[in-house]
């Protein structure tokens, strides 16, 4: 079944424009915390409205949901939180385009998660394919401003973030997958609807928790910034609900090698609405991460 195909690349589609928007709030508007919350908070009443209209017209009730239901998607929620703050993060280290390069480590990492997790194998080419990716990884690790050998600059805050958020968005996805499959009585496309409104809301309330705590008036700058927001909200919406869908048609790791055309959409879009001037080190570097994707294609 190749459904999943032109899903995953809607995806890719809606979630480079939310990280476009989300790069904008982070820069002026809105701290970290406060971009990533408006993800959430503004998507969640158009997933619930698209799911219950749903339900209202095929007459379908919400299934009990298992324990191992909840615990999946906690983990993955919670997880993917933790990776757009490293993400947003980011694009203040370095810009648009390698900032979603090295975010994209994510799928050499996915490989790694779904082998432990869900005992998913792993090919030699697919070793390949993660030995090249890390060849990657190290070429994007240096900016153009530094100095020394390479290895001085892996632990530099652009690295750790890039490889955090991969890891992060690796645990998730992984998790998403699992969550929705514990609902295999579903359609794939109600699966996901029911699955990515659980998340949502479980991580709108845990941001809102943190942010009364930790920048309670950030909550009023997200509410001041809802005409860019309230985009960021329907791109997520859009977005999730399709790598939710693809997740449910295929293996985690197919999907998210497939969603890499996420890295030629950023390219453009650093150099056409941001005008930022890409490196041939950085050009390099996101091209030996697009052979390692594509090995990664052919072994699995």
């Amino acid at each position: 079944m190749t459904l999943w195909i032109p899903i995953a690349i809607a995806a890719a589609s809606f979630q480079t424009v939310r990280f476009m928007l989300q790069k904008v709030l982070s820069s002026v508007t809105l701290s970290t915390a406060g971009a990533t919350f408006s993800r959430f908070v503004y998507s969640a009443p158009l997933i619930w409205a698209g799911l219950l209209g749903y339900l209202a017209v095929s007459g379908q009730k919400i299934p009990a949901l298992s324990a191992t239901f909840w615990m999946f998607a906690t983990i993955g929620g919670t997880a993917q939180i933790l990776a757009t703050v490293c993400v947003v993060a980011l694009f203040r280290q370095r810009n648009f385009a390698v900032g979603i390069t090295f975010k994209k480590t994510e799928v050499i990492q996915t490989a790694l998660v779904g082998l432990v997790v869900l005992g998913d194998q792993i090919t030699p080419l697919g070793w390949v394919a993660i030995v090249i990716g890390l060849c990657a990884v190290l070429v994007l690790s240096k900016t153009p401003q530094s100095k020394g050998p390479w290895w001085r600059h892996l632990s530099s805050p652009a690295s750790l973030l890039g490889l955090g958020s991969g890891v992060l968005f690796a645990f998730s996805a992984v998790s998403y997958r699992a969550a929705s499959l514990e609902l295999d009585a579903l359609a794939p496309a109600f699966r996901a609807g029911v699955t990515l409104a659980i998340v949502v809301s479980l991580q709108t309330l845990f941001m809102l928790v943190w942010l009364k705590w930790r920048e309670p008036g950030e909550i009023a700058r997200v509410w001041a910034a809802r005409r860019v927001a309230i985009w960021v909200g329907l791109t997520s919406m859009a977005g999730s609900f399709c790598w939710f869908w693809a997740f449910t048609l295929q293996n985690a790791a197919y999907v998210k090698a497939l969603g890499q055309i996420e890295l030629l959409l950023s390219l453009l879009a650093s150099v056409l609405f941001f005008k930022e001037q890409i490196t041939r080190r950085e050009i390099v570097g996101m091209g030996l991460l697009i052979l390692s994707i594509l090995a990664l294609l052919l072994a699995i």
